[in-house]
């Protein structure tokens, strides 16, 4: 199967807007399908003219679109969704059409037009980790809106795959930073507020432990995905496998920074008690068995380059740093 035409849809966002630069290094023509006035994320391709990119402004909840998209091209890698713990608990319904009745509109179109597929999930859909590292294996656990949605849309693409065979890959990537992140993610919102000179660094719950993997070694698990004709009808896992608690990062960040403030945790940052994922850490042996991937960017050259990104780009988030729940 041809595969030099690719639709990305979310393209335009934080982990999007990455991959369709990583994919354009590689002279793979791409179309990119995302809204246009984005809540919590800029549009980071408004500015770039490329040849082989092409920019369609629109919603993943358009059938119509979506499926005239699909067939016009080779492949699809679906990151289209609302991705905002905060904000599902406030308007839940508003996941359930994005992150779901989109993902049902990209399924349809591969089922009809015999496209393969990459679907994004997230480490959220385990909620709080039961065994370490956690494999693809450990139980479901749905302890937000946005969770529910995405367990939702990963159980559907399985059936698209067992129902009607329809090439689908699930790629659950843990903690992804790097540049173009939102600041109301804790790793550019801890920076932003340092970069500000804040004497506290407001966040939410500090206790808490995630596993982190950089922008550039998931976009380049993407494109071991894609490249493949492995791993139809399969999960997996795309994590650094290392954990690091949110106060630890903070005392990383602030060494970097020379930061010599304080921690303050928010109440009105913080998740529901049961709705807060405590755990999350990675095991990725079968992705890396299967796809010779390794991260290859340590935790703290990530930061580096996090850092280096927003210092250049802060003027842009100046007014928004201390407004994002994390």
């Amino acid at each position: 199967m041809k595969k030099n035409k690719i639709l990305i849809t979310g393209g335009a966002g934080f982990v999007g807007s990455n991959l369709v630069d990583f994919f354009l290094k590689k002279k793979i023509k791409v179309t990119v399908l995302d809204k246009k006035g984005k809540r919590f994320s800029p549009d980071w391709l408004k500015t770039k003219n490329h040849k082989n990119l092409n920019i369609i402004y629109s919603d993943i909840r358009i059938t119509k679109i979506v499926s005239e998209l699909i067939k016009k091209n080779d492949y699809v890698i679906h990151l289209a969704a609302l991705i905002s713990i905060p904000h599902s608990y406030k308007f839940p319904k508003d996941h359930l059409d994005t992150n779901i009745f989109g993902t049902f509109n990209v399924l349809e179109a591969c089922k009809k037009f015999n496209k393969s597929c990459i679907i994004t999930s997230t480490s959220e859909t385990y909620g709080s980790g039961i065994k370490f590292p956690m494999d693809e294996q450990h139980r479901l656990n749905a302890q937000s809106p946005y969770a529910a949605t995405k367990i939702s849309a990963d159980q559907l693409a399985l059936s698209y795959f067992n129902s009607y065979d329809t090439k689908v890959k699930i790629i659950r990537p843990f903690n992804c930073f790097g540049p173009r992140q939102s600041p109301r993610a804790v790793i550019p919102n801890m920076i932003l507020q340092m970069l500000n000179n804040n004497k506290k660094i407001k966040i939410g719950n500090s206790t808490t432990f995630r596993d982190y993997i950089f922008v550039d070694d998931l976009c380049n698990a993407y494109w071991k995905l894609y490249k493949s004709n492995k791993g139809y009808g399969q999960i997996f896992n795309v994590g650094s496998g290392k954990t690091y608690q949110i106060k630890k990062i903070f005392n990383i960040l602030s060494k970097i920074l020379k930061y010599q403030g304080s921690l303050k945790v928010e109440k009105k940052r913080l998740r529901p008690t049961k709705s807060e994922v405590v755990k999350l850490h990675a095991a990725n042996k079968k992705f890396k068995k299967t796809f010779n991937w390794l991260p290859t960017n340590s935790f703290e050259d990530g930061l580096i380059k996090t850092i280096r990104w927003f210092s250049a780009n802060k003027k842009n988030f100046e007014k928004i740093i201390n407004l994002y729940s994390i």
